[in-house]
């Protein structure tokens, strides 16, 4: 086919108007240049499909999936090579409701004081650690098993009978709470990591969040950082509704203001 042919294909019959040949020859020279200038662009395309084929390798293998268990596992881990207690008072600020500020400072001889935005008061007549509602002292948390299995029958022994949830509650409270040894902290994870209740919910920045059932059916979802073991928060779901975030928790020289 020659290019008129082509002409008489694409645009029509010619005309004898010179300007309208004129356009259709400016068509047809406009073609042939991107017909061109494709083919120049082919060597181009190849070579940077080359480099974009080298810069991306794709994984050997999929990843593995993250499970709450391999997460706690990892946090005992960390929590077992803690430092041990230094310091004069075991600390723990918390921020309640992102309205509240509630501290706690108790010393290894049973003396504590708890401030609330500020207002200090010395604690008087109990313990200010429990667990269901039994007071705990430096001596026994300092004493509990550092095995998973024994911690757990341990902990289990203190709760009454029948609460779903209080268990991974109980337990997940060594973790912060209280003024738990090292050892005693890596138990805890992992013991936590062997009871079916306690889900993974997944990434929370800056941490993982883990949720359990609370004996009343609402759900508490803490968040841990895997990599200090720390835990950074706590909400309780309905019908309590309730954020707790841990802005201190471990030992200080550093007491409460008692002017």
């Amino acid at each position: 086919m020659d290019e008129m042919e082509r002409v008489r294909e694409l645009f029509g019959p010619s005309r004898p108007d010179p300007r309208a040949r004129a356009r259709v020859w400016r068509r047809m020279a406009a073609r042939r240049r991107r017909r061109r200038l494709s083919w120049l662009a082919v060597p181009v395309m190849a070579a940077a499909l080359a480099v974009a084929f080298v810069a991306y390798q794709p994984p050997a293998s999929p990843p593995q999936q993250v499970s709450a268990r391999s997460l706690l596992l990892s946090a005992a881990t960390t929590a077992a090579a803690g430092p041990a207690a230094e310091g004069t008072y075991w600390h723990v600020k918390k921020l309640r409701d992102g309205a509240r500020t509630i501290e706690l400072w108790a010393t290894r001889d049973g003396r504590a004081w708890t401030a609330e935005d500020g207002r200090v008061t010395r604690v008087k007549g109990r313990s200010p650690f429990s667990m269901a509602g039994r007071d705990l002292t430096f001596e026994q948390i300092e004493g509990l098993p550092t095995e998973p299995a024994a911690l757990r029958a341990r902990v289990a022994a203190m709760l009454p009978q029948d609460s779903p949830g209080l268990l991974a509650d109980a337990l997940s409270g060594l973790l912060w709470n209280k003024p738990s040894p090292p050892a005693v902290r890596a138990a805890a994870f992992r013991a936590l990591a062997d009871l079916p209740e306690v889900r993974y919910l997944g990434e929370s920045l800056p941490g993982e969040a883990f949720s359990y059932v609370l004996p009343d059916g609402s759900q508490r979802t803490i968040i841990i950082d895997p990599a200090t073991s720390q835990v950074l928060s706590s909400t309780d779901g309905r019908p309590s509704e309730r954020t707790e975030r841990v802005l201190a928790a471990g030992w200080t020289d550093k007491g409460p203001d008692l002017r």
